[in-house]
């Protein structure tokens, strides 16, 4: 059956030359990342403990997790946390097959402990941390649809991607897992940051938050060092993807008279009075580019089998920077997937890309590429579950 699939040129200004352009990165430790990565976490926990049980991965969604910020007390040289951070994580798996109990509440609080513990260095888990499981049954009736080779799409939704990175995406991108890079170095660097970026005509501002681990610091002139010496890396990296001026600003919040400055316990403002949900952070392609066509689906916790609003977000991408990459003579591609309820996922309502050209280039060549790739994408779709499952593709 041949697919509907649509390849269109369009005349829209490419993002490199329109005069401004904005872009942001949550970074790991923030609130809504750490939610994202606690619904995630317990997905991939479920699969894995699904497969091993029942050969198969089994309904479930995860991607109501929540986190209600605690109350602490920052210093140089220290800090305590006084009221721990709740988690709370919610949604629906599946917790009875064939007459076999599946611990699947346990197999989640695990996940969940395990994550924290990977990501968020300086936080005592077992004493900062409230974790609450609380996930209802899934429905019996997609019992079929998990067993489907090709399974129908559970919602009628769609996926966006584009490709390739402007030099602003790219940067603000890479400056986030450059800071995390450095905590081996520098232990001060809290995993809660946020990387703003704003390119206006050819100057690129960055616009830094970084929360900074107070038993690490031990006054107020080692912050700054620290803050400046961070300022003076970012700089640094932004020029190994542009050739544009650059200026970097950190914490800008700071009151260095009053020494009111951005420091915590325990590296995320979790701890303190920011809270976090799933799905209102980066898009699955790590960046909110307000640029750019995006979709507001939460990627992150949804299941892997049939959950469209993920597996068509995480495929646009997946297409696009393919696209980019090995197709002559494109210079942006956008990539739309939409499917119908209950039709298999491999054969969208329709699949468009919509492909702003560069001068002289071969058009028709472009889209008869463009469609073997979407094509092809399509019929190895459940190549993304794979991938998804063995923790190979980042969903924010």
């Amino acid at each position: 059956m041949a697919r509907n699939i649509k390849v269109e040129l369009s005349r829209q200004m490419p993002l490199e030359k329109q005069e401004i352009e904005l872009v942001e990165r949550k970074g790991i430790g923030h609130p809504d990342s750490i939610a994202d990565g606690l619904a995630e976490a317990v997905s991939q926990a479920l699969c894995r403990e699904y497969v091993d049980r029942c050969g198969v991965v089994l309904h479930h969604n995860t991607d109501e997790t929540q986190i209600v910020a605690g109350r602490s007390y920052p210093a140089f040289g220290g800090g305590e946390v006084v009221s721990p951070i709740y988690v709370l994580l919610v949604g629906r798996a599946t917790k009875e097959f064939d007459g076999m109990h599946i611990p699947t509440d346990t197999t989640a609080l695990q996940a969940a402990r395990e994550y924290l513990r990977e990501t968020v260095l300086n936080l005592d888990v077992e004493r900062n941390v409230i974790l609450d499981c609380k996930l209802g049954e899934g429905s019996s009736d997609l019992r079929d649809v998990f067993h489907r080779k090709i399974p129908g799409a559970n919602d009628t939704s769609f996926g966006v991607g584009f490709a390739p990175f402007s030099e602003t995406e790219r940067i603000v991108y890479h400056a986030e897992h450059e800071l995390m890079n450095l905590r081996t170095k520098i232990p001060a660097i809290g995993e809660d940051t946020k990387v703003m970026g704003m390119r206006d005509g050819d100057k690129i501002t960055l616009v830094i938050a970084c929360a900074m681990v107070g038993r690490h610091i031990d006054d107020l002139d080692h912050y700054i060092s620290i803050t400046e010496g961070l300022r003076d890396r970012m700089a640094d990296l932004a020029c190994e993807y542009t050739d544009r001026e650059v200026g970097v600003l950190i914490n800008t919040a700071d009151d260095l008279n009053s020494k009111s400055v951005f420091m915590t316990v325990t590296g995320t403002s979790a701890e303190m009075g920011d809270d976090g949900s799933v799905g209102r952070g980066n898009r699955c392609n790590g960046l909110i580019t307000p640029n750019r066509p995006m979709s507001m689906e939460a990627t992150s916790g949804k299941n892997p089998i049939n959950h469209v609003g993920k597996i068509y977000n995480l495929l646009s991408n997946k297409i696009a920077f393919e696209a980019a990459e090995s197709v002559d003579g494109i210079e942006e591609i956008y990539i739309r997937i939409l499917s119908e309820i209950g039709k298999p996922i491999d054969q969208p309502l329709v699949a468009d890309a919509q492909i702003v050209s560069a001068d002289g280039a071969n058009v028709n060549t472009i889209t008869s590429e463009v469609e073997a790739i979407i094509d092809r994408s399509l019929e190895n779709i459940t190549d993304i579950t794979k991938l998804v499952t063995q923790g190979k593709l980042s969903t924010f």
